[in-house]
Parts: structure tokens; C-alpha cells; sequence
């Protein structure tokens, strides 16, 4: 199974976009996600690169479905797992200190 995770763009340089995963920061490569996307936007991530800009009018329901998967799920959870592994796949580096 495929997942995507979402973020909140931090900024763009290029065709790669500083994105805020809950707190965590990482590089997203913008080469196939299917709109234009700046500082603010929400994007959909599948390791390392955004797939979708998220419509402003879904990312309240993505992100509490998003915080529920996490919030409820044991480490066993193979969803939460993939979620996890989604956020840490997404390049090396982590928290800058800046929300």
C-alpha cells in the first residue's frame, strides 16, 4: 500500500519546498505534484516528493484524519507505521527549531 502524508509548505526554492510535517521539517521535491504550490499550501508527500497540492477546503479533514491515525494507533498499527516511515523517508535533516 502506498501513502501519502500530508504537510504544510514552509517555503520554495526551485523545485524543492521546505514542508512542516507536525513539527518536523524536510526537503520535498516539487518535480510531479500536479499544481504550483507555495508558502502556506498543504501538499500530499510520498518519500520525498509532493504528489498533490491539498485543496484548501480539505485540509482541515486530511490533517484530524491524519492526527487520529496517529494519535490512536500502537506501535503495531501497520497504517501509523507506514505514516512514521513516510515522515522520516522524506530526507535527512529533521527539526530546524521553527514551527
Amino acid at each position: 500500500m502506498c501513502l501519502g502524508v500530508p504537510g504544510r509548505v514552509v517555503e520554495v526554492d526551485g523545485l524543492t519546498a521546505t514542508v512542516d510535517f507536525w513539527g518536523v521539517r524536510r526537503p520535498v521535491r516539487l518535480d510531479i505534484v500536479d499544481q504550483a504550490v507555495s508558502p502556506g499550501d498543504y501538499i500530499l508527500n510520498h518519500v520525498g516528493f509532493a504528489i498533490r497540492r491539498i485543496p484548501a477546503e480539505e485540509i482541515g479533514e486530511t490533517l484530524a484524519l491524519y492526527e487520529t491515525l496517529l494519535a490512536e494507533a500502537e506501535k503495531e498499527d501497520l497504517m501509523a507505521s507506514d505514516v512514521r516511515g513516510e515522515i522520516a523517508a522524506t530526507g535527512p535533516g529533521g527539526n530546524d527549531g521553527a514551527s
